[in-house]
This record gives structure tokens, sequence and C-alpha cells, in this order.
């Protein structure tokens, strides 16, 4: 399946249609960048010596950092640039593994549902179930994606 997508139209997402994310390998920098934006400096992802007694041996992303990956993942995928209007949440989210530094993440969206807006005609809501993985096919992060989508001449 290729990597490089359109940017799709309310009509464009149909049900049950995939799409997959290229790789991306997690830094340091990450780590930091997202401890200094959020101001989370906790321990467990900043200091390698503290994280190394813990139970998982090393540092682990932050949660919300790996969530906005994910996010990221979808907008990096192109099917809904310029075409997004809104994010509109999840009704579920779960991270069951951590991510580590060096671990190379992908991402698979699946259109679980369209719903028509009664009061637009502009637009509709398309909802993402989302899988990110590592190099490993271990999922760290499972998710359902709310996007209010433009419609076509809308």
């Amino acid at each position: 399946m290729p990597y490089s997508y359109e940017p799709h139209h309310f009509e464009d997402f149909e049900e049950e249609k995939e799409f997959i994310s290229v790789g991306r390998t997690v830094t340091e920098s990450d780590f930091v960048m997202h401890s200094a934006l959020a101001g989370d400096w906790t321990e467990l992802h900043t200091n390698k010596e503290y994280a190394a007694e813990m139970e998982f041996g090393q540092r682990i992303a932050h949660g919300p950092m790996t969530f906005v990956q994910a996010t990221g993942f979808v907008y990096r995928m192109g099917i809904v640039e310029r075409t997004a209007i809104a994010f509109l949440g999840m009704n579920y989210m779960d991270l069951p593994n951590p991510v580590f530094i060096g671990d190379t993440l992908s991402l698979e969206a699946v259109v679980s549902d369209r719903i028509d807006v009664d009061s637009r005609d502009d637009a509709g809501i398309v909802i993402l179930d989302c899988t990110m993985t590592n190099q490993e096919d271990t999922v760290v992060f499972e998710g359902d994606m709310k996007f209010l989508i433009k419609a076509r001449g809308g």
C-alpha cells in the first residue's frame, strides 16, 4: 500500500478504507521538546539513571507525547490536509505499551464511520480507528479520532 495520500473530502472517506503511515524513529530530542512544551519534566521521562531503576529499565515517552505522535501521523498521511475543519476528540484511547527512545513508529488508520451532520451541508464527521505500532509490531497506541471534514464544494 502506498504511503502518500491526497487530501480527502468527507465524501472520499469510505468505511473500512485503510491508510498506513510512513515510519518515524523517536529521538531524545522528541522527549526534550515534549517536556519543554508541556512543562512535564517527570524523571521517568527525563532522568536516565532514575528510569533505569524503574519497571521498564529506561526512559519512556510521556503518554500525551505518544498521542501527539499518533495525531502527527494522521496529518502526515495528507488525507486531512486542508480538509480538516476540527479535531473533535476521541471516544477511547489506550496506551498499552511504552514508547522508548529509538523506537520506530508507524500508524494504521481505518475509517470506522462517516456521519452526516444535519446542521451543516459543507462538512461531515469522519471517525478513524487508529493503531500505532513500533518496529516489533507491538501496539503502543489505539484510539478513534473524530474529525470534522470539509465536503466537496463546501
